[in-house]
């Protein structure tokens, strides 16, 4: 028996059981395993001190475990069944929010261009505030506030407001003064 087999007959139990603490399921706690043991297979051989290969073992499962757990955060699994079930029921609601998405893009295609290249690039583009003002070769503070006045605009045209007038000023009810001042 080689020493990787020993190595593997060795640990094995205790790794798995140390996984499935870590995971709490039994397939991902084998998975962590076998990662684990691949790992060893590729980078063993760096090991200097032998003796020390049950800690470089344990420490390697939960570095591999924590960095899984970091990858499900950033890119939750989605249940296809649960969404598929969602996307049915949510069908009326999806074909309006595609012709809102529509009237956005048309009445986008109105803005000025300072105002219709950010939001381009940040809605329909996904880019980041900082990958925009290097594209447009403008601050990032530019940006931010192109996006903003560029959202403002583009809600009073899809409510149908007056352009330039601020939103307080046609709230205003000038009756309400004559009442409390007399």
């Amino acid at each position: 028996m080689g020493e990787f087999e020993t190595l593997v007959d060795s640990h094995y139990q205790a790794l798995f059981r140390f996984g499935l603490s870590l995971a709490k399921d039994p397939d991902r706690a084998a998975d962590l395993v076998q990662q684990t043991f691949c790992i060893w297979a590729e980078k063993g051989h760096q090991l200097e001190d032998r003796s020390k290969a049950k800690t470089w073992l344990f420490t390697t499962l939960y570095r591999e475990f924590l960095g899984q757990a970091r990858r499900a955060r950033r890119f939750p699994e989605e249940d296809i069944e649960a969404a598929k079930h969602a996307a049915l029921g949510a069908d009326a609601f999806d074909q309006e929010r595609h012709l809102d998405g529509q009237r956005a893009i048309e009445l986008l295609g109105g803005l000025d261009e300072g105002f219709r290249a950010p939001l381009t690039l940040f809605y329909l583009q996904q880019h980041s505030y900082k990958e925009i003002a290097v594209i447009l070769d403008v601050p990032i503070g530019t940006v931010m506030s192109r996006i903003s006045r560029g959202k403002e605009q583009l809600r009073r045209k899809m409510t149908g407001e007056a352009d330039g007038v601020p939103t307080k000023i046609l709230k205003f009810k000038p009756d309400i003064l004559r009442e409390s001042h007399g």
